[in-house]
Order: C-alpha cells, then sequence, then structure tokens
C-alpha cells in the first residue's frame, strides 16, 4: 500500500503543479490579450491624430498664400475699382479657404476691442488707445487653428495703460 500511497500522493503533486501551470499561462495569456486590445485602441487613436493632423506643414505654407492674397486684394482695393480680375482674385482665395474649411482649418475670431487672449494671439505692439488697457486694438496678422490646435497664432496690436510709453512686448 505504502507504494500506491506514494504513486497517487506523486500524482496529486503533479496534478497541482500542472494546474498552477495552466493558471499561470491562462492568465499570461489574459495580459497579453488585454494588451493587445489596448495597443489597437492606441494605434487606431494614433492614426486618427495622423489624419487629422498629417496636413498640418502643408496648410501652414497655403495660410502664407491666403496672407499674399489678402495683401494683394488690399492693395488692389486702395488703387481702384473693382473689375473681372478683381473678382476672380476673391474668387480664388474663397476657393482656397473653403478647401481649407473642409479639412478642419478655422480663422481665429478676434476683433477690435476683444480682451487680449495669449492662448491665440501674440501681442506685437502695445498702444495708447481709447480701448481699454489689454485689449486688442487691432489685428495685424489672423491666427487659424487646426481642428483643436492652434497652428498660427494671431499677431496683435494691444492697448496699454495711459502713460505706459510705447513698448514691444517681451
Amino acid at each position: 500500500m505504502d507504494d500506491s500511497q506514494n504513486q497517487d500522493s506523486q500524482a496529486n503533486s503533479e496534478l497541482e503543479e500542472t494546474k498552477q501551470q495552466r493558471d499561470e499561462y491562462l492568465s499570461g495569456w489574459q495580459r497579453a490579450k488585454a494588451d493587445l486590445i489596448n495597443y489597437k485602441k492606441e494605434e487606431a487613436a494614433r492614426l486618427e491624430e495622423t489624419a487629422k493632423y498629417g496636413n498640418m506643414g502643408l496648410i501652414s505654407e497655403i495660410i502664407g498664400i491666403l496672407d499674399d492674397f489678402d495683401l494683394a486684394l488690399r492693395v488692389m482695393e486702395k488703387e481702384g475699382g473693382k473689375d473681372g480680375v478683381d473678382k476672380g482674385i476673391y474668387l480664388i482665395r474663397s476657393k482656397i479657404e473653403d478647401v481649407l474649411r473642409k479639412r478642419g482649418l478655422e480663422r481665429i475670431k478676434i476683433s477690435p476691442g476683444d480682451p487680449f487672449d495669449p492662448s491665440v494671439a501674440e501681442a506685437m505692439l502695445e498702444i495708447d488707445s481709447d480701448k481699454p488697457p489689454g485689449a486688442v486694438v487691432e489685428e495685424v496678422e489672423p491666427g487659424y487653428r487646426l481642428h483643436d490646435k492652434i497652428l498660427r497664432a494671431a499677431k496683435v496690436i494691444v492697448s496699454r495703460e495711459k502713460g505706459a510709453g510705447g513698448r514691444e512686448p517681451g
């Protein structure tokens, strides 16, 4: 009987060892499965981010072209009437802006009198004005947001307290 008890004890011991290995393997497999699911979610988020902001460099360059259009249009307005060429340039500029808007570009709206917001604008100069201190006097260059990121901060002139002297912010 000693021999059969010994064999039973050994079999039970092997069975317990096998169950522990099974549990370890199962838990390792479950962790690996959870890691894979998390990786897939993170990768999908990265791909979405890339799709959303992948054109940022190109859009930044096109914004420069919009600035050139605006400058040309201001010069044309100063020099005279609106003939067919003027209307064509307005139309081209409008189409470029529409294409960029469809891609998530939005012009940051800043008007004279708005409080200066350093999260969306850069103060180029502070001057005396009839506006309250810290208010936008003039937008020098428009700012743009691509989806939820500031692509280019607006450049503005800000009103300062009377008697503070002309200075550039810094």
